[in-house]
């Protein structure tokens, strides 16, 4: 039986996840950037900042259907003379303007025009009266309630001046966002493309989706999951499916497979059993050289045997995850959807976390890192409250219910109920 001094001397021999982490992403770098047509920018990340070539709006314009007019006839300084309490201003209305037009008019005193949303505003104008505030004249029309100046105006480049910031670099391009870009004159954006990302299951035991486990055999969950999670973080995602455990057949397709990835993905054999074959062939010397891949026993739980690297010409980077899903969705968690969002130029790379009080009592293995699935809420009147999922990290139905991901360092043995931890937030777009 191993003693709890063992164990913990065997967890002081792993690399710190802090350290480990930090010499990977260092290797990476963000993919080159991308001149790309605005229907096309939504999901990247901008390589540069945007500023605006022209203001927005463009031209004074109305902001809401109803009567362009001039403020001083509404209020009895023109030559329309103050009306008595609960009478009405009567103007002539001298034509109508909608958003396609184009000529220049003058409003003069005494008159108004009627407008639709969006229509330029006639010169003199500087108050639009809403049209359930009148009598909804034609030839003249008859006002109940008097504005503020300016009310309905919206004024050229109240909004967006020209030369206005948009967006820095490193910011995801959302859909409000190309609005924006569009209404100020934008047609073509620099970006980072989305990192194209494969993904690869190793291992003699796998067999595909649609059936059961059998003794012997276990159903490749782990691809597909992987995908799905790499697609989650933005990434062009392709699972290539399973590789047995050949050496020549896992080193040709991860070979082939550089001619369209900017990122690899293997999952299984990242260990050191007899089984673990992805962790020989990638990491075995072959001329005095070093293998392509360096795998690292980090002080993670769950899933210690991580791998780094790079395969084939072009030096696509490739990382390797454990066989265990639930060690394989946690080692996603941790390296590759960081490298992903570094490639992309994402900024953060890092899931954003808080701070949570703690709903129950709960051990941790001393030594290592460990990412446990939880259940984080907010409470009334601020702060958060998480609750560990029953299992542990090991099991899938927690994960797939998790909304958060509680880290416990690598000194905590016993997290106390109402202690205060630190909680990934996980992106459920439900």
């Amino acid at each position: 039986m191993t003693s709890t001094a063992d164990a913990e001397a065997a967890a002081n021999e792993l690399t710190p996840l802090a350290d480990y982490l930090g010499s990977v992403l260092r290797r990476l770098r963000a993919l080159p950037p991308l001149d790309l047509d605005l229907t096309q920018a939504y999901g990247n990340v901008l390589a540069s900042d945007v500023v605006a070539p022209h203001s927005f709006p463009a031209f004074d314009q109305a902001a809401v259907d109803g009567y362009a007019a001039r403020w001083e006839d509404l209020v009895g300084y023109g030559p329309i003379p103050t009306q008595g309490p609960g009478r009405a201003v009567r103007l002539n209305v001298v034509g109508d303007l909608g958003a396609a037009s184009w000529r220049p008019v003058r409003l003069t005193p005494g008159s108004c025009f009627s407008v639709a949303a969006g229509a330029p505003m006639p010169i003199a104008a500087d108050v639009v009266v809403p049209v359930e505030w009148t009598d909804q004249g034609m030839a003249a029309v008859e006002i109940f309630r008097t504005p503020k100046r300016g009310y309905g105006v919206r004024r050229a480049g109240e909004e967006l001046p020209a030369g206005t910031v948009l967006a820095r670099a490193g910011t995801y391009v959302a859909p409000a966002l190309v609005a924006v870009f569009a209404a100020t004159g934008i047609g073509h954006v620099v970006v980072r493309p989305s990192p194209r990302v494969v993904i690869v299951a190793t291992g003699d035991e796998l067999v595909d989706v649609g059936r059961g486990s059998q003794p012997g055999q276990v159903v490749d969950a782990n691809s597909h999951a992987l995908t799905a999670a790499a697609a989650e973080v933005g990434a062009l995602a392709y699972r290539v499916g399973i590789c047995d455990d050949d050496p020549e057949g896992l080193r040709g397709l991860l070979e082939d497979q550089t001619l369209r990835a900017d990122l690899i993905i293997t999952t299984g054999g990242t260990g050191t059993g007899p089984g673990d074959m992805v962790r020989r062939i990638l990491s075995r010397r072959e001329g005095g050289r070093a293998g392509p891949v360096t795998f690292t026993d980090v002080a993670l739980y769950p899933g210690t045997a991580l791998g780094f690297g790079t395969v084939g010409a072009e030096e696509v980077p490739v990382v390797c995850l454990p066989g265990e899903p639930g060690a394989a969705l946690i080692g996603f968690e941790v390296l590759a959807r960081p490298a992903i969002q570094l490639l992309a130029g994402a900024e953060p790379v890092f899931r954003p976390s808080v701070r949570a009080h703690l709903l129950e009592t709960i051990s941790s293995p001393g030594g290592l890192r460990e990412f446990r699935p939880a259940h984080v809420a907010e409470r009334r009147g601020g702060g958060y409250t998480v609750q560990p999922l029953s299992g542990g990290p090991y099991t899938l139905s927690g994960l797939a219910e998790a909304n958060g991901l509680m880290v416990l360092g690598e000194r905590v043995t016993t997290a106390a109920a109402g202690s205060t931890v630190d909680v990934l937030l996980l992106d459920r777009r439900r």
